[in-house]
C-alpha cells in the first residue's frame, strides 16, 4: 500500500525558513500529483499547495513567495521549502498523494496522506 512519511518538522523562529520532506513508496510516483495541507489547532485542514507530475507547481495566495514545492521523482520525494516562518504557520504539516496527474485542491482526489509533521514558530 501506499506510504508516505513526511519529514523536517521542528521549533524555528520566526524569520526563520524550514525543508519538509515526502518520502513515498507503494505507488509509481512519479505518475501523480503531491500536494501539502496543514492543519492549525482548532481550524480545518487547509491546501497549501502542491505539484503536478510533469512538475507544474502551485502555492495558495496565502504562502506564494514563500513556500517552494519540488519533487525528485529519483528520490521518490516531495520538499516544500518554507521561508520566512510566521507563528501563523504553526501546524501540522501533511503531505498526500493524488489519484490524478494534473494537481487540484479537493482532499477528495488524495487517497493517500502521511502522518504529518509538526512546524511550531515562536514569535
Amino acid at each position: 500500500q501506499v506510504q508516505l512519511v513526511e519529514s523536517g518538522g521542528g521549533l524555528v523562529q520566526a524569520g526563520g525558513s524550514l525543508r519538509l520532506s515526502c518520502a513515498a513508496s507503494g505507488l509509481t510516483f512519479s505518475s501523480y500529483a503531491m500536494a501539502w495541507f496543514r492543519q492549525a489547532p482548532g481550524k480545518e485542514r487547509e491546501f497549501v499547495g502542491g505539484i503536478s507530475s510533469g512538475g507544474h507547481t502551485y502555492s495558495t495566495d496565502s504562502v506564494k513567495g514563500r513556500f517552494t514545492i519540488s519533487r525528485d521523482n529519483a528520490k521518490n520525494t516531495v520538499y516544500l521549502q518554507i521561508e520566512s516562518l510566521n507563528p501563523e504557520d504553526t501546524a501540522t504539516y501533511y503531505c498526500a498523494s493524488s489519484r490524478l496527474k494534473t494537481l487540484t485542491s479537493s482532499v477528495a482526489d488524495f487517497p493517500s496522506w502521511g502522518q504529518g509533521t509538526q512546524v511550531t514558530v515562536s514569535s
